[in-house]
């Protein structure tokens, strides 16, 4: 190994557990970036590297990879748009990995359409509260009653907690089985590259590479 690598520090990837991490693994491994480690599914490790590229990955939970990587302890982040709006962290959100693609929209029975028009007091779940509050209350100039959910959102209209709800819906199979349809859209969403404001700075000749890297495969 030269001095020059010997000497680079290590840039660290924070990639949102599940269906996001694996497709970012695949598309990292078209530009010569692999982490072997990693493709041992019985492994217990929590950061897995990579030490000829000097690259150290980790897995965690979407809603805190903008946080690792505000905060430095990751340097790039792999998560959903969705995820970096409800955040709302201080990063540079860097690239579209064209990914994961989805919509956030406000979904409901056919027959809360209405009450989406006449700007009246009603009452929203969501895992996303952050996300709503801005649709309704700086998009739409609807106040609304806003209660934030964890789990399955789509039960909140039917059982009768909320009027609608705000969620990400991809093929709108779960809504139609229950009754509930797309009522308006909020965006579309998916997959995104994040980087650390410092590392931006301090290691923009690496990070610009794979980021280029990365847009070229796009384009094949």
């Amino acid at each position: 190994m030269n001095e020059q690598s010997q000497d680079m520090r290590y840039l660290t990837f924070a990639l949102g557990k599940g269906r996001l991490a694996n497709k970012a693994l695949e598309l990292l491994e078209k530009i010569g970036i692999t982490c072997e480690e990693m493709k041992d599914k019985d492994s217990r490790k929590l950061i897995f590297v990579n030490e000829d590229l000097k690259l150290r990955f980790f897995l965690a939970k979407g809603p805190d990879v903008p946080t690792y990587v505000e905060y430095g302890a990751a340097d790039i982040g792999v998560v959903g748009s969705d995820t970096i709006l409800e955040e709302n962290r201080r990063v540079y959100e860097v690239l579209d990995l064209g990914f994961g693609k989805c919509r956030m929209c406000v979904c409901g029975p056919a027959s809360a359409k209405e009450l989406l028009q006449h700007h009246e007091m009603i009452r929203v779940a969501t895992k996303y509260p952050k996300i709503a509050k801005e649709y309704f209350y700086n998009q739409k100039h609807q106040t609304v009653d806003i209660i934030k959910l964890n789990g399955s959102v789509e039960l909140g209209p039917i059982v009768g907690l909320s009027d609608v709800i705000v969620d990400i819906v991809e093929t709108g199979s779960t809504l139609k089985e229950n009754g509930l349809e797309v009522l308006e859209e909020i965006c579309p969403l998916s997959a995104r590259m994040i980087v650390n404001q410092v590392s931006m700075k301090m290691e923009a000749e690496r990070i610009k590479k794979i980021l280029q890297a990365l847009k070229s495969t796009k384009q094949l």
